[in-house]
C-alpha cells in the first residue's frame, strides 16, 4: 500500500497560478504519477501524468499548455504547476500513482491522495 500526501490546493482568482504538491509517505520505487480532478455533480478526469523516470509526460487535451506536471527524484515527489487558471478548473484534485514507472492511459494507478480543493473564482 502507498500512502500519497497532497498539498497546496486554495482559492485563487481566475488568470491566477497554484502549485500542487505530492508525495509517498513510504518509500518507494520511483512511481508513475499523475493528477485526476473532480468538479461537483462530475465524474472524476485525468489531468496529467509522468513517468517514474521524468521523461514522459501526459496531458488532457482541456490543459491547453496551462499546467506543467514535473518531478523532484531526490524528494520523490511531483508537483502540478496550474497558470492561467479558469473558474471551470475549480474541482478536487487527487494525487494518483500507479504500481510501476509507466503511465497507463487504460485506467488511473492503484493509490490515491486524500485530495485537496482548488477554487478559482473572482
Amino acid at each position: 500500500q502507498v500512502h500519497l500526501v497532497e498539498s497546496g490546493g486554495g482559492l485563487v482568482q481566475p488568470g491566477g497560478s497554484l502549485r500542487l504538491s505530492c508525495a509517498p509517505a513510504e518509500r518507494t520505487f520511483s512511481l508513475a504519477m499523475g493528477w485526476f480532478r473532480q468538479a461537483p455533480g462530475k465524474e472524476r478526469e485525468f489531468v496529467t501524468a509522468i513517468s517514474g523516470n521524468g521523461r514522459f509526460t501526459y496531458y488532457a487535451r482541456f490543459v491547453e499548455d496551462r499546467f506543467t506536471i514535473s518531478r523532484d527524484g531526490a524528494k520523490n515527489t511531483v508537483y502540478l504547476q496550474m497558470n492561467r487558471l479558469k473558474p471551470e478548473d475549480t474541482a478536487v484534485y487527487y494525487c494518483n500513482a500507479w504500481r510501476g514507472p509507466n503511465y497507463s492511459d487504460q485506467g488511473p494507478g492503484d493509490y490515491w491522495g486524500q485530495g485537496t480543493q482548488v477554487t478559482v473564482s473572482p
